[in-house]
């Protein structure tokens, strides 16, 4: 439920990993310059408060700019994970706001191939740093995991997906795949989100089971035969590089994409996921994916790419990166350490 409130606030929480989460609550009626003024004084309160005066800025969207252009960080980073521009409904000036991000970054991290391409030339500090996975979490897919309730009477071969559901899933591959193989059934969890719920196919075979926590995606996956990435191709998927690619792989499952180019490079070069670019095609890829016999070598190749990335990896990378941009002054202080370190993502 939405909070109504006279006044401004912020809204804290503390995650497990120590991660201070920071929601603004604002005055319902109020205007766009009214958002961004209340943004910006419960900004400054919180720093002040804090005595945070050394910081590095991290920007996941150029929109936080509009309330954070005056601050002052040792650092800012332009953490670019998707072409925002091209998502339905994207606010009115975002790309006027990311040609002012990249004139304030220090440096750029974008978060797949495609993007990076799109990128490097508006920078001179860019980086590639792909989608990757925590790999133990998805890997608990491969051991037997007991049905959700939701999930159990669904017949089988399901063939899943989770996400959200958006202008990005191809609705009508979905409708005629569904249509041409009844025997088969679509389970897909995930919020809806852009589009109404009466935009998505409906038929007996197609599961919409509704948003889930991330700690039971290894239930749910577990339980099915095949996963899918039925993207349409559009605007808001022309540089997605989809991270449920590697958690799919992770969780030792199958995968049938449309052709979206972060997928096909590397995945489907590397022969591990198969590309549908149609209807018909995407159901044949995943006819194979049901009757495909040679798990092992399959597993083992999944492995050993995946091997080659985590978290952990991305973020010794980056770390990296921030370390050779912080001023020597601050480098020197014990602010700045990767353990732990004052900072701010805006």
């Amino acid at each position: 439920m939405f909070e109504r409130t006279d006044t401004a606030a912020l809204r804290e929480f503390v995650s497990p990993e120590g991660v201070r989460v920071l929601t603004p609550v604002l005055p319902q009626g109020s205007s766009e310059h009214g958002i961004i003024a209340h943004q910006r004084d419960l900004l400054d309160r919180y720093i002040a408060q804090n005595a945070i005066d050394s910081f590095i800025a991290w920007y996941y969207t150029p929109m936080a700019l509009t309330f954070s252009d005056h601050l002052v960080s040792e650092v800012t980073i332009y953490d670019c994970m998707d072409e925002l521009s091209g998502f339905l409904g994207a606010p009115q000036g975002l790309v006027e706001q990311e040609q002012r991000l990249f004139e304030k970054a220090d440096a750029v991290f974008a978060g797949g191939a495609s993007l990076y391409a799109a990128k490097k030339d508006q920078h001179s500090n860019v980086h590639l740093f792909p989608s990757s996975i925590d790999r133990n979490h998805f890997a608990a897919a491969r051991e037997h995991q007991s049905d959700p309730d939701d999930q159990v009477a669904i017949p089988d071969p399901r063939i899943g997906f989770f996400g959200v559901l958006d202008e990005r899933l191809d609705r009508d591959l979905l409708s005629q795949v569904a249509a041409d193989h009844p025997e088969w059934h679509f389970v897909l969890i995930g919020p809806v989100v852009k589009i109404q719920p009466d935009q998505l196919p409906r038929a007996n075979n197609i599961h919409y089971l509704g948003q889930k926590s991330y700690a039971d995606l290894p239930k749910y996956l577990a339980n099915w035969d095949v996963t899918i990435l039925p993207f349409a191709r559009n605007a808001a998927t022309r540089f997605i590089s989809p991270t449920k690619t590697p958690e799919y792989l992770a969780a030792g499952k199958r995968v049938v994409s449309t052709p979206i180019h972060d997928v096909v490079t590397p995945y489907s070069e590397l022969g591990l996921v198969r590309i549908g670019q149609d209807a018909p095609e995407f159901g044949a890829a995943i006819e194979q994916c049901l009757h495909d016999s040679d798990t092992t070598t399959w597993i083992d190749r999944v492995d050993s790419f995946l091997a080659k990335t985590s978290w952990d990896k991305t973020f010794q990378g980056m770390w990296k990166e921030i370390q050779r941009l912080i001023p020597r002054d601050a480098a020197s202080s014990a602010a700045y350490t990767a353990e732990g370190r004052s900072g701010t993502n805006v």
